[in-house]
């Protein structure tokens, strides 16, 4: 048996078995199961496993760390070991009462906004690639770099444009189809709202005196839109009569929600897009040190809450509204700061089981993917944690004041974020990342932390 399926067969072990699953996935660096019964979980042994760098409860989901990619395949592993699969096994009527009040109470907000996060997290690829191409863009525009390249390969560059930029030019109508995947709506019918409100024939048309703006909201009044289709589409389809229902929702649908969204939706969309992306700005551009420090030092709480991920479409928009997005360097530094309080941990602890786990999630913790280091390392020990924090919001501080600012809106962060920032800006985000890492290793040194002997 391999790593992976002897880590998969004693997970399995360790929340009770299959019978106890409820709803087993996995993100990016994490198994996530939900089981029936909590008592029969051994939490302890969990968190001792081989290839498990850290626990977490997020509602009544329990999430193993165990690092980029073997999530996936821990999960495959998992699902080929059960005989039945998670959704073969019946839960009787107590228990579903259970999970029911459990999920009554859980905090709404947080519920919110995982489900406006679950629109854009299938994005990230395309997010990633566009950054990164735009990036290299800059790269071959540079004379001092490359040379005359610009001059000699304009029809390259050209195309590597289009490659760069295609993600925004269908970014509302991947939001559409999106929003109507989670909240439970046709996804053709999601495209369709997008498409209304995207539709260059808007211009055409003069309501109450002024002529109408395509695109104007963007993803915000995409997210609004959609979300009031998802609702009388599922009205619509309670009322009607089967024979006709396949014929009338749809036609009603798109006219009702239409409507509203023309006299209602996009202007109300328009202005709360507006308020974020100039709230924003005016915050980085007249905060600087303070806001920076504050927004670095306060995100991986934020984290910790779920609370974080309605600043994704602050993202967005800020990339909509300006073709770059200041914001994110600054809280791509809280991670950096986990690297310094690692590096630190790393020196001082005896521990040999502690040091393992460090070895193996530094590296990915350069390259911005900060969980196996907070929820393994830094958090668990408590002080590494707050120093960790201390160091983010001095690299913050300074990113936030030298007004550094990527042409990404999500989903990479750490070293590779470096290839993405604007021009002229490069070596002062590296410089950050540098004060970051040194930030957080002196807190962490300063504070201590008390070494587990196991």
């Amino acid at each position: 048996m391999d790593k992976t399926a002897a880590l998969a067969s004693d997970i399995l072990l360790g929340i009770g078995g299959e019978n106890n699953i409820q709803r087993l996935e996995n993100c990016m660096t994490r198994v996530r199961v939900e089981v029936h019964n909590d008592d029969k979980l051994d939490v302890t042994r969990l968190k001792q496993l081989p290839g498990v760098s850290g626990y977490v409860k997020q509602g009544q989901q329990h999430q193993l760390i165990v690092g980029p990619g073997k999530a996936a395949q821990v999960v495959d592993a998992m699902r080929a070991l059960m005989t039945g699969g998670e959704t073969a096994h019946a839960v009787d009527d107590a228990e579903r009462t259970k999970a029911q009040a459990k999920a009554r109470y859980k905090a709404p907000m947080s519920d919110a906004l995982r489900q406006l996060a679950n629109v854009f997290i299938p994005l990230i690829p395309a997010f990633i690639a566009s950054g990164l191409i735009t990036g290299i863009i800059n790269i071959l525009k540079r004379p001092d770099i490359v040379g005359d390249f610009a001059t000699q390969y304009p029809n390259l560059l050209g195309i590597l444009a289009i490659f760069g930029s295609a993600v925004f030019a269908i970014m509302n109508i991947l939001v559409g189809v999106n929003t109507a995947k989670v909240f439970g709506g046709s996804l053709a019918m999601g495209g369709v709202m997008a498409g209304i409100l995207s539709s260059p024939q808007l211009a055409q048309i003069t309501l109450f005196g002024e002529a109408l703006q395509p695109g104007r909201g963007g993803v915000i009044a995409v997210l609004l839109v959609v979300i009031l289709m998802c609702w009388i589409e599922k009205r619509l389809r309670a009322v009607l009569p089967g024979s006709i229902e396949l014929i009338l929702n749809p036609l009603l649908t798109t006219l009702i929600t239409g409507s509203v969204a023309i006299v209602a939706l996009q202007p109300l969309g328009g202005w709360i897009s507006e308020a974020i992306a100039h709230g924003a700005s005016l915050a980085i551009d007249r905060g600087g040190l303070l806001v920076g420090a504050v927004l670095s030092g306060t995100f991986l709480p934020l984290v910790l809450t779920g609370l974080h991920q309605g600043m994704v479409p602050i993202h967005v928009e800020l990339v909509q509204a300006h073709g770059y997005n200041a914001l994110l360097p600054i809280l791509s530094m809280a991670g950096v700061g986990q690297v310094g309080a690692a590096i630190a941990i790393l020196m001082k602890t005896r521990n040999a089981r502690l040091k393992k786990v460090i070895k193996g999630a530094l590296p990915v913790g350069l390259l911005g993917i900060g969980e196996p280091l907070i929820f393994g390392v830094t958090l668990p020990l408590g002080k590494p944690f707050l120093a960790a924090c201390l160091g983010g919001a001095v690299g913050g501080a300074l990113i936030s004041y030298w007004k550094v600012a990527t042409v990404i809106t999500f989903g990479i962060s750490g070293l590779p974020l470096a290839l993405t920032i604007v021009t002229g800006k490069v070596m002062l985000y590296l410089l950050g990342y540098l004060v970051a890492v040194i930030a957080g290793f002196l807190f962490t040194w300063l504070l201590g932390f008390n070494d587990p002997e196991e």
